[in-house]
Protein backbone atom coordinates (compact mmCIF):
# COMPACT_ATOMS: atom_id res chain seq x y z
CA UNK A 1 0.00 0.00 0.00
CA UNK A 2 2.97 2.29 0.46
CA UNK A 3 4.27 2.12 -2.60
CA UNK A 4 0.58 3.09 -3.64
CA UNK A 5 0.52 6.00 -1.45
CA UNK A 6 4.33 7.35 -3.46
CA UNK A 7 2.50 6.87 -7.03
CA UNK A 8 -0.53 8.21 -6.22
CA UNK A 9 1.01 11.72 -4.39
CA UNK A 10 3.23 12.31 -7.16
CA UNK A 11 -0.36 12.24 -9.42
CA UNK A 12 -1.78 13.93 -7.29
CA UNK A 13 0.93 16.69 -6.79
CA UNK A 14 1.62 17.05 -10.62
CA UNK A 15 -2.61 16.90 -11.82
CA UNK A 16 -3.13 20.35 -8.59
CA UNK A 17 -0.71 22.55 -10.23
CA UNK A 18 -2.55 21.53 -13.91
CA UNK A 19 -5.78 21.88 -12.19
CA UNK A 20 -4.01 25.39 -10.90
CA UNK A 21 -3.21 26.56 -13.89
CA UNK A 22 -6.47 25.63 -15.80
CA UNK A 23 -8.31 27.80 -13.15
CA UNK A 24 -6.26 31.00 -13.62
CA UNK A 25 -6.78 31.25 -17.49
CA UNK A 26 -9.25 33.72 -18.13
CA UNK A 27 -9.61 32.21 -21.54
CA UNK A 28 -10.27 29.33 -21.05
CA UNK A 29 -13.07 28.04 -23.78
CA UNK A 30 -15.10 24.72 -24.35
CA UNK A 31 -12.40 22.43 -25.02
CA UNK A 32 -10.04 23.61 -22.17
CA UNK A 33 -13.15 22.75 -19.75
CA UNK A 34 -14.14 19.62 -21.05
CA UNK A 35 -9.97 18.31 -20.88
CA UNK A 36 -10.08 20.06 -17.43
CA UNK A 37 -13.10 17.64 -16.79
CA UNK A 38 -11.13 14.24 -18.10
CA UNK A 39 -8.33 15.66 -16.07
CA UNK A 40 -10.47 15.96 -12.78
CA UNK A 41 -11.89 12.28 -13.74
CA UNK A 42 -8.61 10.75 -13.80
CA UNK A 43 -7.01 12.32 -10.88
CA UNK A 44 -9.91 11.36 -8.78
CA UNK A 45 -9.24 7.39 -9.97
CA UNK A 46 -5.40 8.28 -8.90
CA UNK A 47 -6.41 9.64 -5.49
CA UNK A 48 -8.03 6.79 -4.10
CA UNK A 49 -4.89 5.17 -4.65
CA UNK A 50 -4.36 6.56 -1.18
CA UNK A 51 -7.64 4.81 0.54
CA UNK A 52 -5.59 2.78 2.94
CA UNK A 53 -8.40 1.30 4.42
CA UNK A 54 -10.57 0.42 1.61
CA UNK A 55 -13.51 2.56 2.60
CA UNK A 56 -14.45 4.48 -0.55
CA UNK A 57 -12.61 8.08 0.38
CA UNK A 58 -9.21 9.46 1.12
CA UNK A 59 -9.26 11.11 4.30
CA UNK A 60 -6.85 13.48 6.11
CA UNK A 61 -6.30 13.66 9.90
CA UNK A 62 -4.60 16.78 11.62
CA UNK A 63 -3.52 15.99 15.44
CA UNK A 64 -2.27 19.50 16.98
CA UNK A 65 -0.57 20.36 20.68
CA UNK A 66 -2.63 23.42 20.63
CA UNK A 67 -6.18 25.20 19.11
CA UNK A 68 -6.55 24.90 15.30
CA UNK A 69 -7.73 28.79 14.75
CA UNK A 70 -4.47 30.16 16.96
CA UNK A 71 -3.85 32.36 14.11
CA UNK A 72 -0.04 30.98 14.48
CA UNK A 73 1.31 27.95 13.94
CA UNK A 74 -1.05 25.78 14.86
CA UNK A 75 -3.93 26.96 12.42
CA UNK A 76 -0.84 27.50 9.68
CA UNK A 77 -0.64 23.48 9.59
CA UNK A 78 -4.30 22.79 9.79
CA UNK A 79 -5.33 25.41 7.14
CA UNK A 80 -2.72 23.95 4.71
CA UNK A 81 -4.15 20.63 4.72
CA UNK A 82 -7.86 22.20 4.33
CA UNK A 83 -6.83 24.03 1.42
CA UNK A 84 -5.02 20.45 -0.11
CA UNK A 85 -7.77 18.36 0.31
CA UNK A 86 -10.49 21.31 -0.67
CA UNK A 87 -8.30 21.60 -4.11
CA UNK A 88 -8.12 18.24 -5.04
CA UNK A 89 -11.94 17.41 -4.19
CA UNK A 90 -10.98 15.17 -0.72
CA UNK A 91 -13.08 14.99 2.22
CA UNK A 92 -13.01 18.01 4.70
CA UNK A 93 -9.95 16.74 7.20
CA UNK A 94 -10.34 15.51 10.59
CA UNK A 95 -8.89 17.87 13.49
CA UNK A 96 -8.31 16.69 16.59
CA UNK A 97 -6.65 19.98 18.17
CA UNK A 98 -5.52 20.41 21.73
CA UNK A 99 -3.82 17.64 22.61
CA UNK A 100 -1.51 17.39 25.39
CA UNK A 101 1.85 15.42 25.35
CA UNK A 102 0.33 12.49 27.51
CA UNK A 103 -3.11 12.34 25.68
CA UNK A 104 -0.99 12.05 22.17
CA UNK A 105 -1.08 7.93 21.84
CA UNK A 106 -4.79 7.89 22.71
CA UNK A 107 -5.68 10.28 20.40
CA UNK A 108 -3.65 9.58 17.51
CA UNK A 109 -4.76 6.12 17.45
CA UNK A 110 -8.29 7.06 17.70
CA UNK A 111 -7.46 9.15 14.69
CA UNK A 112 -6.22 6.16 12.72
CA UNK A 113 -9.10 4.16 13.64
CA UNK A 114 -11.80 7.30 12.26
CA UNK A 115 -10.60 5.74 8.41
CA UNK A 116 -7.70 8.60 8.44
CA UNK A 117 -6.08 7.74 5.40
CA UNK A 118 -2.78 10.35 5.90
CA UNK A 119 -2.56 11.80 9.16
CA UNK A 120 -0.41 14.68 9.89
CA UNK A 121 1.42 15.59 13.40
CA UNK A 122 1.33 19.03 13.66
CA UNK A 123 4.32 19.13 16.54
CA UNK A 124 6.96 16.99 17.97
CA UNK A 125 5.48 17.32 21.38
CA UNK A 126 2.84 14.82 20.69
CA UNK A 127 4.90 12.54 18.00
CA UNK A 128 6.15 10.42 21.22
CA UNK A 129 4.14 7.99 20.08
CA UNK A 130 4.88 7.58 16.34
CA UNK A 131 7.42 4.61 16.45
CA UNK A 132 4.96 2.72 17.61
CA UNK A 133 2.14 4.04 15.57
CA UNK A 134 3.51 3.79 12.40
CA UNK A 135 3.96 -0.11 12.75
CA UNK A 136 0.41 -0.86 13.81
CA UNK A 137 -0.94 1.27 11.32
CA UNK A 138 1.55 0.84 8.58
CA UNK A 139 -0.90 1.49 5.58
CA UNK A 140 -1.79 4.99 6.66
CA UNK A 141 0.80 7.86 5.56
CA UNK A 142 2.14 9.24 8.55
CA UNK A 143 3.78 12.81 8.42
CA UNK A 144 5.28 15.56 11.09
CA UNK A 145 5.93 18.68 10.74
CA UNK A 146 8.19 18.81 13.51
CA UNK A 147 9.72 22.02 13.71
CA UNK A 148 12.78 21.52 15.98
CA UNK A 149 12.57 17.53 15.65
CA UNK A 150 11.33 14.73 16.24
CA UNK A 151 14.31 13.11 17.31
CA UNK A 152 13.94 9.84 15.36
CA UNK A 153 14.30 8.28 12.17
CA UNK A 154 11.74 6.03 11.13
CA UNK A 155 10.79 4.38 8.15
CA UNK A 156 7.10 5.16 7.76
CA UNK A 157 7.63 8.75 9.00
CA UNK A 158 7.75 11.64 6.87
CA UNK A 159 8.85 14.64 8.25
CA UNK A 160 9.42 18.40 7.57
CA UNK A 161 11.76 20.46 9.83
CA UNK A 162 13.08 23.82 10.33
CA UNK A 163 15.91 25.53 11.75
CA UNK A 164 14.99 27.82 14.77
CA UNK A 165 17.76 29.71 15.51
CA UNK A 166 17.89 31.06 11.64
CA UNK A 167 14.19 31.69 11.78
CA UNK A 168 14.26 33.41 15.45
CA UNK A 169 17.62 36.01 13.84
CA UNK A 170 15.67 37.10 11.28
CA UNK A 171 13.28 38.15 13.03
CA UNK A 172 15.16 39.31 16.10
CA UNK A 173 17.06 41.53 12.86
CA UNK A 174 14.04 42.76 11.47
CA UNK A 175 12.42 43.96 15.03
CA UNK A 176 15.59 45.78 15.57
CA UNK A 177 15.26 47.45 12.25
CA UNK A 178 11.93 48.62 13.16
CA UNK A 179 12.66 50.32 16.21
CA UNK A 180 16.15 52.19 14.77
CA UNK A 181 14.02 55.26 15.50
CA UNK A 182 11.61 54.30 17.94
CA UNK A 183 11.58 56.03 21.53
CA UNK A 184 11.38 52.85 23.28
CA UNK A 185 13.68 50.13 22.06
CA UNK A 186 12.25 47.43 25.13
CA UNK A 187 11.42 44.01 24.05
CA UNK A 188 9.74 41.28 25.48
CA UNK A 189 9.41 38.34 23.77
CA UNK A 190 6.16 36.11 25.51
CA UNK A 191 6.39 32.36 25.49
CA UNK A 192 4.89 29.15 27.75
CA UNK A 193 7.93 27.83 30.59
CA UNK A 194 10.79 28.24 29.23
CA UNK A 195 10.78 24.72 26.87
CA UNK A 196 14.38 23.66 25.24
CA UNK A 197 13.07 25.05 21.87
CA UNK A 198 11.92 28.35 23.14
CA UNK A 199 15.06 28.75 24.92
CA UNK A 200 16.75 28.29 21.12
CA UNK A 201 13.94 30.49 19.60
CA UNK A 202 14.53 33.92 22.11
CA UNK A 203 18.53 33.39 22.28
CA UNK A 204 18.39 33.46 18.57
CA UNK A 205 16.07 36.38 18.45
CA UNK A 206 17.76 38.01 21.23
CA UNK A 207 21.19 38.01 19.15
CA UNK A 208 19.45 39.82 15.80
CA UNK A 209 17.63 42.18 17.70
CA UNK A 210 21.20 43.33 19.29
CA UNK A 211 23.09 42.62 15.95
CA UNK A 212 20.38 45.24 14.43
CA UNK A 213 20.14 47.40 17.63
CA UNK A 214 23.08 46.85 20.00
CA UNK A 215 21.66 49.41 22.50
CA UNK A 216 18.00 47.68 22.68
CA UNK A 217 16.94 45.81 25.88
CA UNK A 218 15.62 42.24 25.71
CA UNK A 219 13.29 40.13 27.75
CA UNK A 220 11.81 36.57 27.41
CA UNK A 221 8.41 36.46 30.44
CA UNK A 222 7.26 32.65 30.96
CA UNK A 223 3.23 33.08 30.48
CA UNK A 224 1.79 29.53 31.22
CA UNK A 225 2.36 26.54 33.11
CA UNK A 226 5.24 24.10 32.11
CA UNK A 227 4.54 21.97 29.63
CA UNK A 228 3.34 23.62 26.36
CA UNK A 229 1.14 25.52 27.99
CA UNK A 230 1.13 28.85 25.08
CA UNK A 231 -2.53 29.39 24.96
CA UNK A 232 -2.64 30.82 28.54
CA UNK A 233 -4.50 34.28 27.62
CA UNK A 234 -4.81 35.35 31.40
CA UNK A 235 -0.58 34.99 32.01
CA UNK A 236 0.01 36.65 28.77
CA UNK A 237 -1.84 39.64 28.90
CA UNK A 238 -0.09 40.14 32.56
CA UNK A 239 2.62 39.99 31.16
CA UNK A 240 1.83 42.01 28.00
CA UNK A 241 0.55 44.92 30.55
CA UNK A 242 3.85 44.77 33.31
CA UNK A 243 6.40 44.79 30.20
CA UNK A 244 3.81 47.79 28.76
CA UNK A 245 3.95 49.72 31.96
CA UNK A 246 7.43 49.56 32.28
CA UNK A 247 7.98 50.67 29.04
CA UNK A 248 7.37 48.67 25.63
CA UNK A 249 8.86 48.90 22.09
CA UNK A 250 7.79 45.20 20.47
CA UNK A 251 6.19 42.32 21.95
CA UNK A 252 6.61 38.68 19.95
CA UNK A 253 4.20 36.65 21.13
CA UNK A 254 5.43 32.99 20.84
CA UNK A 255 1.94 31.48 21.45
CA UNK A 256 -0.81 29.64 20.04
CA UNK A 257 -4.02 30.09 21.78
CA UNK A 258 -3.37 32.97 23.27
CA UNK A 259 -1.46 34.70 20.62
CA UNK A 260 -3.82 36.98 18.65
CA UNK A 261 -5.25 38.12 21.87
CA UNK A 262 -1.64 39.91 22.76
CA UNK A 263 -1.54 41.16 18.74
CA UNK A 264 -4.64 43.03 19.34
CA UNK A 265 -3.55 44.64 22.37
CA UNK A 266 -0.05 45.80 20.86
CA UNK A 267 -2.37 47.18 18.14
CA UNK A 268 -4.22 48.86 20.50
CA UNK A 269 -1.12 50.23 21.90
CA UNK A 270 0.83 51.13 18.77
CA UNK A 271 3.59 48.48 19.57
CA UNK A 272 5.20 46.35 16.67
CA UNK A 273 4.24 43.13 17.09
CA UNK A 274 4.73 40.06 14.69
CA UNK A 275 3.16 36.53 14.01
CA UNK A 276 4.35 33.21 14.81
CA UNK A 277 4.52 30.64 12.21
CA UNK A 278 1.56 31.84 9.54
CA UNK A 279 2.86 33.08 6.54
CA UNK A 280 0.22 35.23 5.50
CA UNK A 281 0.39 37.40 8.45
CA UNK A 282 1.02 40.71 6.53
CA UNK A 283 -1.91 40.34 4.30
CA UNK A 284 -4.26 40.30 7.43
CA UNK A 285 -6.87 42.65 7.75
CA UNK A 286 -8.35 42.41 10.92
CA UNK A 287 -4.95 42.22 12.98
CA UNK A 288 -1.67 44.33 11.98
CA UNK A 289 1.35 42.59 12.24
CA UNK A 290 4.71 44.52 11.42
CA UNK A 291 6.84 41.63 11.10
CA UNK A 292 5.58 38.72 9.81
CA UNK A 293 7.83 35.63 11.26
CA UNK A 294 7.33 32.43 8.84
CA UNK A 295 7.40 29.05 9.77
CA UNK A 296 4.08 28.27 8.06
CA UNK A 297 3.24 24.28 8.53
CA UNK A 298 0.80 24.40 5.66
CA UNK A 299 2.98 25.66 3.64
CA UNK A 300 5.59 23.13 4.81
CA UNK A 301 3.20 20.09 3.73
CA UNK A 302 2.37 21.13 0.45
CA UNK A 303 5.99 21.75 -0.83
CA UNK A 304 6.32 18.51 1.06
CA UNK A 305 3.85 16.66 -1.42
CA UNK A 306 5.70 18.64 -4.15
CA UNK A 307 8.80 17.10 -3.20
CA UNK A 308 7.32 13.54 -3.16
CA UNK A 309 5.49 13.98 -6.72
CA UNK A 310 8.92 15.11 -7.92
CA UNK A 311 10.44 12.02 -6.14
CA UNK A 312 12.81 13.72 -3.98
CA UNK A 313 11.27 13.38 -0.84
CA UNK A 314 9.42 10.05 0.50
CA UNK A 315 8.60 8.02 3.94
CA UNK A 316 11.12 7.44 6.21
CA UNK A 317 12.94 10.65 4.70
CA UNK A 318 13.55 14.22 6.50
CA UNK A 319 13.35 17.72 4.96
CA UNK A 320 14.74 20.65 6.25
CA UNK A 321 13.69 24.12 5.43
CA UNK A 322 16.02 27.28 6.06
CA UNK A 323 15.47 31.16 4.98
CA UNK A 324 16.07 31.66 1.49
CA UNK A 325 14.05 28.16 0.46
CA UNK A 326 11.19 28.58 -1.71
CA UNK A 327 8.68 26.41 0.15
CA UNK A 328 5.00 26.66 -0.32
CA UNK A 329 2.69 29.48 -1.65
CA UNK A 330 4.18 31.79 1.32
CA UNK A 331 7.61 31.56 0.37
CA UNK A 332 10.42 31.26 2.44
CA UNK A 333 10.44 30.54 5.93
CA UNK A 334 12.09 33.53 7.71
CA UNK A 335 10.96 37.11 9.20
CA UNK A 336 10.06 39.50 6.74
CA UNK A 337 8.53 43.52 7.22
CA UNK A 338 5.32 43.91 6.15
CA UNK A 339 6.44 47.21 4.52
CA UNK A 340 9.60 47.86 4.49
CA UNK A 341 11.81 50.96 3.70
CA UNK A 342 14.41 50.56 0.75
CA UNK A 343 17.06 50.41 3.67
CA UNK A 344 15.21 47.81 5.72
CA UNK A 345 14.69 45.59 3.09
CA UNK A 346 18.36 45.61 1.73
CA UNK A 347 19.30 44.92 5.38
CA UNK A 348 16.98 42.14 5.34
CA UNK A 349 18.11 40.65 2.42
CA UNK A 350 21.76 40.66 3.60
CA UNK A 351 20.85 38.67 6.65
CA UNK A 352 19.35 36.27 4.81
CA UNK A 353 22.63 36.12 2.26
CA UNK A 354 24.92 35.90 5.78
CA UNK A 355 22.82 32.88 6.95
CA UNK A 356 22.81 30.85 3.48
CA UNK A 357 25.96 31.56 3.41
CA UNK A 358 26.92 30.07 6.52
CA UNK A 359 28.58 32.61 7.91
CA UNK A 360 26.15 32.36 11.06
CA UNK A 361 26.50 28.83 11.88
CA UNK A 362 28.98 28.82 14.91
CA UNK A 363 26.95 31.27 16.66
CA UNK A 364 23.72 29.30 16.08
CA UNK A 365 25.49 26.14 17.06
CA UNK A 366 26.31 27.73 20.31
CA UNK A 367 22.76 28.70 21.10
CA UNK A 368 21.36 24.97 20.02
CA UNK A 369 24.16 24.09 22.72
CA UNK A 370 23.24 26.10 25.33
CA UNK A 371 19.20 25.39 24.75
CA UNK A 372 19.37 21.58 25.27
CA UNK A 373 22.01 21.25 27.57
CA UNK A 374 21.63 18.77 29.91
Amino acid sequence: MKGKLRLAFAVLGASALLISACSDDSDSDSTTTSAAEETTTTINEKIMMLDADADGDVQFGVAAAGPANDGAYVQATVDGVKAFAEANGLPEPIVVDEIEAEQSAEKLEALAQQGADVIVVAASEIAGPLDTLTETYADIFWYCNCGAGYGKDLPGLAQTLDDSSEISYTAGYATGLLLADAENKAVTFLGCCDLPFEKEAYLAYELGLKDALPEATFSYVATGGYPYDFANTAGATEAYNSAKAAGLGAVNPYLDGAHEAIVQLANADGIVTMSAGKADACERTDLSYQIAVKFDGGDYIIEAMNRIAEGTFSEGEKLTFHPGDSVGPGGSPGAVICDPTDEQQAAMDAVYAKIQAGEMAAQFGAIKGQAYAG
